[in-house]
């Protein structure tokens, strides 16, 4: 899976799909569609609850031919904000049997004028792998209270975790995880005052890509070290079989621009994403005509100017 199979990021799910499939709600009054064909978003209102997330889900259990569900989309729950995400993911675990054709799973995905994204409660989320080993696609939005434990998983094709600050026990979870299948793997690594504590030596595993021998994308974004970040990827033995690779949404600045430069051959790439970044403008060219003839689609958008070297990430709160 490269990036071009890999369009409906979580913006996407409110234009009305995910995992290739349109979005449907339960119950909602509207023409019901078959199972297998919709990704069912089961959700319950952050800050009035009506129904409670735990009976919409056993609504959904007894009214759908769970057997043939492949996409679930789980939303808000009541009290996101300060209750986190173990009894959904328990209900979740524990249903894994009425859900055998479970392929694509997004845990989190609450819009911020619901909840903002480093205000979301997450738990352990170790057992929605245990419990689906048939699972290609797992995305987690929030980052607070989010754990990890090493697994092996030989289906996972695609992970990804949203946040403003992803906490490092996760990324050494992923790191020390056994995912042969794993083509496409997106870490937003977010800020410390958000809990985004993770170092460069956590990411050392990944970028070894060791246990990732399928990888074809890898992104290490958001950060607050992306030219520390940046360096390292410079001379990772995973960059030679990625197909793409995306270093966006941090505070990049000349530094780490000139660590990629300088480091190992990168026009193997389809696409590089830098966007949001902080290179001058003399640096901007550099990179662009770096790759210029090369076929390499760079992304060098949003140019940020510093704030009394102040730089902020692309997400954060």
């Amino acid at each position: 899976m490269d990036h071009t199979e890999f369009t409906d990021r979580v913006d996407g799910l409110y234009d009305g799909t995910y995992a290739g499939l349109p979005i449907a709600i339960p119950d909602s009054g509207d023409r019901t569609p078959a199972a297998d064909q919709a990704a069912w978003r089961i959700a319950e209102s952050v800050y009035d609850s009506g129904e409670g997330y735990e009976q919409r889900f056993t609504t959904f259990l007894e009214k759908t031919d769970t057997a043939a569900v492949k996409a679930l989309i789980i939303g808000g729950w009541e009290e996101a904000y300060d209750t986190g995400s173990s009894r959904v993911v328990e209900l979740l675990a524990r249903n894994a049997d009425r859900l055998p054709a479970l392929r694509s799973l997004f845990l989190g995905a609450m819009p911020s004028e619901e909840c903002e994204i480093s205000w979301i409660q997450q738990s352990d989320v170790t057992p929605l792998l245990e419990a689906f080993p048939l699972l290609e696609r797992l995305e987690v939005r929030g980052g607070t209270g989010l754990t990890l434990s090493p697994v092996r998983h030989g289906n996972l094709r695609v992970l990804r975790f949203e946040t403003g600050g992803l906490p490092a026990q996760v990324v050494r979870g992923v790191a020390a995880s056994d995912l042969p299948a794993l083509e496409y793997l997106e870490l937003w690594l977010g800020v410390s005052e958000y809990g985004g504590d993770a170092t460069v030596a956590d990411l050392a595993p990944i970028l070894s890509g060791e246990r990732l021998p399928a990888l074809r994308h890898l992104g290490l974004q958001d950060s607050e070290i992306q030219d520390e970040i940046a360096a390292a990827v410079a001379s990772a033995p995973v960059v030679a079989r990625l197909t793409s690779l995306a270093l966006s949404m941090g505070t990049l600045t000349d530094a780490g621009a000139e660590a990629l430069l300088s480091g190992q051959p990168l026009t193997h790439l389809a696409r590089l994403d830098l966007h949001h970044h902080y290179l001058s403008d003399e640096m901007t060219e550099r990179v662009r005509a770096a790759f210029a003839g090369t076929g390499v689609e760079v992304d060098l958008s949003e140019q940020e100017d510093p704030d009394d070297d102040w730089r902020y990430v692309a997400v954060a709160e």
